[in-house]
């Protein structure tokens, strides 16, 4: 990450630094060779559940107010109603967890055609817009999941409400319709409570699979370093010139 950051601060009218980037994306017009296909089309399945996923965050409104009631007089009534709010919302919070999941796995797969072969960073972006328009589509949509993150602080009073009232079982266990119960096991709720805990989930999970993309690819680390970094100087030059 260090490399990456060295590269993308260089000063163009230094001697030693990179030579301009005079390339152009077009991300309206970009499209998939054949070669490319597999892979574009197993990302943008991805990218078309994005969407959903910020819908779903953008729209959090919590059960602040159910919970405070469950607090502050902990009867069968204000429980359950507690219960009823938080659980259609640690389904949605499950569903984003999921979809983590999900762009760790394409990522790694992305980033192998996009840096993998005998191609330079510049031929990458010139003859791979439409896999390089999904990259940035995937960081489009992390920033945005995380910004709204951040700014719902519900969702993890939502959480930590919901996994309480499973360890205290009783009134969740025996008395809510079977399909009700708790349908968390423990170990994927304590992936949730730290994915969750992050300030920003979604970067942290790009950022490890890049990182572990690397790792296990040692032979493509310039060209990686260098892919990436090009990339961003060429956005940057689009909204300067634009």
């Amino acid at each position: 990450m260090g490399k990456l950051l060295s590269l993308l601060a260089r000063d163009e009218s230094n001697c030693c630094s990179s030579p301009r980037y005079d390339i152009f994306l077009d991300f309206e017009n970009a499209a998939p060779t054949d070669t490319e296909r597999d892979v574009f089309e197993e990302v943008q399945r991805v990218l078309l559940d994005s969407e959903r996923i910020l819908e779903e965050i953008q729209c959090y409104k919590g059960a602040g107010k159910e919970i405070r009631e469950a607090i502050a007089d902990p009867s069968r009534i204000t429980q359950e109603r507690a219960w009823r709010a938080v659980k259609p919302l640690v389904d949605k919070l499950l569903r984003c967890y999921q979809h983590s999941l999900e762009l760790q796995r394409v990522v790694p797969r992305l980033l192998g055609s996009l840096v993998g072969g005998a191609m330079s960073p510049t031929q990458h972006l010139e003859q791979q817009q439409a896999l390089v328009k999904q990259f940035a589509e995937i960081l489009e949509f992390v920033l945005k999941f995380d910004e709204h993150k951040m700014k719902t602080p519900a969702i993890q009073n939502d959480f930590s409400y919901y996994r309480r009232s499973v360890s205290r079982g009783g009134l969740i266990n025996s008395e809510l319709p079977p399909d009700e119960e708790p349908h968390i096991g423990a170990e994927v709720a304590n992936r949730m409570s730290l994915f969750y805990a992050q300030a920003t989930p979604m970067l942290k999970v790009l950022s490890e699979a890049t990182s572990q993309f690397v790792n296990d690819n040692q032979q493509d680390l310039e060209n990686t370093t260098e892919t990436l970094s090009t990339m961003a100087k060429v956005c940057l030059r689009m909204l300067e010139n634009p």
